[in-house]
């Protein structure tokens, strides 16, 4: 059935932060980049990082690498990966690395703020795929950090005695999704294949019902990820998404909901991803 576009927009307007209503505008209404851009200023920090809760999770003042991933994945919508601000947080993420390029999931300093309960500092972390990810699929080439992170993740992905998981499997499709070496990213989506089972879209930790479904992993047509699942797969969770479509016309998120500033945030955001992956997937919005 198909959406209530009009009152998908409603909730935009009514709900969302602005850098969203911004997203909006320039993703499904012809609208300019630069408002999203000068939206995104206010969650960077002097150091080129982003913090300021632009992880809805994580509502820290300071920079933290979800938020940058974030601000990394909203300037390529935007066509801004070439920009000083991206060049910033580039030069942050190299200076929070490790020396084998891999990247906490959070920098210490955030546990007197508001957060959700599985943050931690923990090093070398799967957000190291999704940063590299955002990177390659914005074709960026000279970038030393790059180059350590993206020899970081063909050895975690490539390591057969690992079992798939949730965001884990999540965050390194992103990165063969993207990554220049499409023979080889084509022979580890075909390992990790094998390697799945049923068990993998459940996320650690995670609250009862909470799972990743296919579009969460594979959202664009004609990716290489999508050899992971079947064309019944796909179908299935797009009839899914039309119907999760709430009464206040945005869509709602299956991990813990913690604050009402948060779930706001979140409810934003995930309206816009519902309606993307329509779009992009031949339904009518």
């Amino acid at each position: 059935m198909p959406v209530d576009r009009a009152a998908a927009e409603t909730f935009i307007w009514s709900a969302a932060r602005l850098v969203d209503r911004h997203r909006y505008t320039m993703l499904f209404a012809d609208g300019p980049a630069e408002p999203v851009v000068a939206a995104l200023s206010g969650y960077r920090n002097p150091d080129g990082g982003f913090g300021h809760a632009l992880e809805p999770d994580l509502r820290c003042p300071q920079s933290q690498p979800a938020a940058t991933l974030s601000a990394l994945e909203t300037l390529r919508e935007a066509g801004g990966l070439d920009s000083d601000m991206a060049s910033g947080a580039r030069a942050w993420i190299a200076r929070i690395a490790a020396p084998d390029g891999g990247i906490p999931s959070a920098l210490t300093g955030f546990e007197p703020y508001p957060h959700s309960p599985w943050w931690s500092a923990d090093p070398g972390s799967m957000l190291t795929f999704a940063l590299a990810g955002v990177l390659h699929a914005g074709a960026v080439t000279d970038d030393e950090w790059l180059a350590r992170a993206t020899e970081w993740c063909w050895r975690g992905i490539e390591d057969t005695g690992r079992k798939p998981t949730g965001y884990w499997l999540k965050f390194a499709c992103t990165f063969l999704d993207a990554v220049p070496d499409e023979d080889r990213a084509r022979a580890a989506l075909t390992s990790l294949r094998l390697r799945l089972d049923p068990a993998a879209f459940a996320p650690a930790g995670g609250t009862e019902g909470e799972r990743l479904r296919p579009l969460d992993i594979s959202p664009r047509p004609g990716s290489r990820s999508r050899r992971l699942f079947s064309e019944t797969d796909i179908e299935a969770h797009l009839d899914e998404v039309e119907n999760e479509q709430e009464n206040d016309g945005g869509w709602m998120f299956d991990w813990l909901a913690w604050s009402p500033e948060q779930t706001s945030a979140w409810r934003g955001i995930v309206t816009i991803r519902a309606l993307t992956w329509l779009r992009d997937n031949g339904r009518s919005i």
